[in-house]
């Protein structure tokens, strides 16, 4: 489990990471003592607290698998870490009425229904409350389903595909700005096919989220796994159109702040983001920060940038048991990949002519990292193609941190080389890197 966890924060962290994250909120509020509402002036405290958990590709490393018991926030009496003593905690003033957070319950079940068909063949396993516990549920139903809810009128949304109804998001932003009491549910349906219904409420200068877990039974009968309840802090719906809030209560080792891409971008621009950016690092190595070409490409070259480069050429996650890369995978990889030579990756890549091999360097799974995506692009007259990307960086508010403009060959035989790249500062300073 824990050689995933880089790609699945990258990939999957605006589904299954947030609900974790308000899973742990809750037993934070639940078992822990109360915590003041964190604003800018104490994010750098926080990130200063937070130590970098390498994300380690060794064999035979075994990490601990989450255990989904539900929650009763129900419940205001926990006990204090090392003591038998009950604590009493103070309950969060709720914004939400009870016959609110039923009518959301029954909404939600309601929209389920109207997607009931496309889960009336699932298989259903035993497994926690924030999974849905089906053995395979694809990209292309994820669509379908958001596709149906959009029909039935809610804003819905999944991995790779364009939110639907995105209007009632920007309404309900427009009243915020304008201190007018207002309401609105986004479903987001998460790659393992769980629904979840986030309604988001503005009442009394106050910033709310209700929570509303819709699973699978088997022959496709929707049910109510988990409904939860938390503070956000500050929302900001950004020109470009990304939708980015932050949660009250912030847990370790989650990202600051959480966001939903309202305005619609290509098939074509997904397409090539999917196939040559994503999980590329700004922060772990050279490539994305520093302008370079085949004629200074030795300056980005560095041992920890391997296993990302390798995952893009094989599709698969690098192994090793001796922290070492024969030398004959990892030249055959960066001279594909890049406009280098094997002398070039040699001298500079920490080659050892005794063992024929190179050092494995473990990434760091640093916090907040940004992302890039393809927004626009042109495929030039040698046949190589000109990326536009915009850096995403959420935890700092903004989706267009820095532009990129990179330049790949592609093969073909589905294969490509990065020839060049060229960035720009924009609202965010560029990273440099240790």
């Amino acid at each position: 489990m824990i050689e995933n966890v880089k790609w699945l924060i990258q990939k999957k962290g605006v589904f299954i990471i947030e609900l974790l994250v308000i899973v742990i909120a809750c037993v934070i509020v639940l078992k822990g003592p109360k915590q003041d509402n964190a604003g800018e002036e104490n994010i750098e405290e926080i990130r200063a607290q937070k130590a970098e958990a390498p994300v380690n590709h060794m064999e035979g490393i075994n990490a601990d698998e989450i255990d989904g018991d539900e929650i009763d926030i129900g419940d205001i009496t926990a006990e204090s870490s090392g003591s038998q003593t009950p604590v009493t905690l103070e309950r969060m003033v709720c914004l939400f009425t009870e016959e609110e957070k039923k009518q959301i319950q029954e909404t939600a079940l309601t929209a389920a229904e109207q997607v009931k068909g496309i889960y009336q063949n699932i298989e259903v396993a035993d497994g926690p409350a924030f999974s849905s516990n089906i053995a395979e549920f694809t990209g292309e139903q994820c669509k379908e389903v958001v596709s149906l809810l959009g029909q039935a009128g809610v804003v819905s949304i999944t991995e790779d595909c364009n939110m639907v109804n995105p209007e009632r998001l920007h309404a309900f932003y427009s009243d915020y700005l304008n201190q007018k009491e207002s309401m609105f549910t986004i479903f987001q349906v998460n790659p393992d096919g769980l629904i979840g219904a986030f309604t988001f409420l503005y009442r009394k200068d106050e910033l709310q989220t209700y929570y509303v877990g819709i699973g699978w039974q088997q022959g496709g009968i929707p049910e109510i796994r988990s409904t939860l309840e938390n503070s956000i802090a500050e929302i900001k719906l950004t020109e470009k159109g990304y939708f980015i809030y932050s949660y009250e209560i912030l847990i370790p080792h989650s990202s600051l702040r959480q966001c939903f891409r309202t305005s619609p971008i290509s098939d074509k621009c997904r397409e090539l983001t999917k196939k040559y950016l994503s999980g590329l690092s700004y922060v772990n190595y050279n490539m994305l920060v520093t302008n370079w070409d085949s004629s200074n490409v030795e300056d980005i070259l560095m041992p920890r940038m391997f296993e990302d480069i390798y995952r893009i050429y094989t599709g698969e996650i690098f192994r090793t048991k001796d922290r070492t890369v024969p030398a004959e995978v990892y030249e055959q990889v960066m001279t594909a990949c890049f406009p280098v030579s094997v002398e070039q990756v040699r001298k500079v890549c920490g080659y050892d002519a005794g063992s024929g091999s190179y050092p494995y360097e473990m990434i760091y799974a640093r916090p907040y990292p940004p992302f890039g995506e393809v927004v626009d692009y042109t495929e030039n007259g040698d046949g190589t193609i000109t990326l536009f990307v915009d850096g995403v960086w959420p935890d700092y508010n903004s989706d267009y941190a820095f532009t990129n403009m990179i330049v790949v060959q592609p093969f073909e035989d589905g294969t490509f080389r990065y020839l060049s790249n060229v960035i720009e500062q924009k609202e965010l300073e560029i990273p440099v890197i240790e």
